[in-house]
């Protein structure tokens, strides 16, 4: 007996696509601080006590996580630089068929979220994000670490034997027709740095 494979209408279109990696600019939904100097020590906002990671903790600009092009903006311990999520809406430029998002992100504690993905054809799915503690450990989830900062600040003063911690994550996007926009979960524990859309266009 021989087996047919029937290839999925759209298949070989898809595949002649250009596969892409998409870093998005965020900075209009900045609304938090989490990276500081000496001198900004007051402004950090990484949890209810006034953490903050030490300016240099990630690097800036277009930076590679495991492979990955993320475009991060350099902070200067007075202005935002971090998303708090509390359901922002992330749109994404036309015509881009995701398979996956990769986010750099922290968490003032471990964070099981949903994020809400929007289809071009009106369809919103529910996907998984799973966020382990900046406060130093292990990844819980299997994150792939993007940084780690040499000390800890606090709003009066800085720890030098505390690191904090940056990671990189991933969510699917498994439906085969372009992503229109990203809600992010509403817990205002979590922090999102940058993102980048993998897929094709």
């Amino acid at each position: 007996m021989t087996l047919q494979v029937i290839e999925p209408t759209g298949a070989r279109n898809r595949e002649a696509r250009e596969h892409i990696q998409l870093p998005l600019r965020l900075t209009e939904l900045f609304n938090n601080v989490a990276f500081t100097g000496p001198d900004t020590l007051g402004n950090g906002r990484l949890n209810v006590w006034g953490n903050s990671l030490p300016i240099g903790t990630l690097p800036t600009g277009r930076i590679r996580v495991s492979g990955i092009e993320f475009d991060v903006s350099a902070p200067d311990g007075v202005a935002p630089d971090n998303v708090r999520c509390t359901g922002q809406l992330v749109h994404l430029p036309d015509g881009t068929a995701a398979d996956w998002l990769h986010l750099l992100v922290t968490s003032e504690r471990r964070c099981e979220e949903t994020v809400h993905l929007h289809y071009a054809s009106g369809a919103v799915d529910p996907e998984w994000i799973r966020v382990s503690d900046f406060w130093p450990a292990t990844g819980h989830f299997g994150e792939v670490l993007a940084a780690r900062s040499a000390g800890m600040h606090y709003p009066h003063h800085i720890q030098p034997d505390l690191g904090g911690q940056v990671w990189s994550v991933r969510v699917p996007a498994v439906r085969r027709e372009p992503l229109r926009s990203v809600r992010l979960p509403d817990n205002a524990a979590l922090h999102l740095f940058a993102m980048t859309v993998e897929g094709v266009r």
